[in-house]
């Protein structure tokens, strides 16, 4: 079993800026992908950014997120920028460690528990 814990969501003014980190309990070297997903109240989840041989980002975020990893560290990042309200949801980490197939639009293995980013306009 791996967990993930992510940590750093908050409250925001539009425009700000959050930092999300994610921690693996396993190491995150050697293939698989690792994700981003979000879900906002009443609205289903949504993958933000896929991060694998390359890193994939959802159209809505595009140029405002970066999504980033420190496999010493077992670690996964997300640096948000000019933040709009409508990014305003829990964020989720996740993994999956099957080493083919595409890592936008696979089915995940491990979760963490999400973290609450609120956007304030």
């Amino acid at each position: 079993q791996v967990q993930l814990v992510e940590s750093g969501g908050g409250s925001v003014q539009a425009g700000g800026s959050l930092s999300l980190t994610c921690v693996a309990s396993r190491s995150t070297h050697g293939g698989g992908c690792l994700a981003w997903f979000r879900q906002a109240t009443g609205k289903e989840r949504e993958g933000v950014a896929f991060v694998g041989y390359g890193t994939y980002y959802a159209d809505s975020v595009k140029g405002r997120f970066t999504a980033s990893t420190n496999n010493a560290e077992n670690t996964i990042y997300l640096e948000m920028n000019s933040l709009k309200a409508e990014d305003s949801a829990t964020y989720y980490c996740a993994a999956d460690f099957a080493l083919y197939g595409s890592c936008v639009g696979r089915s995940y293995t491990y979760w963490g528990q999400g973290t609450q980013v609120t956007v304030s306009s």
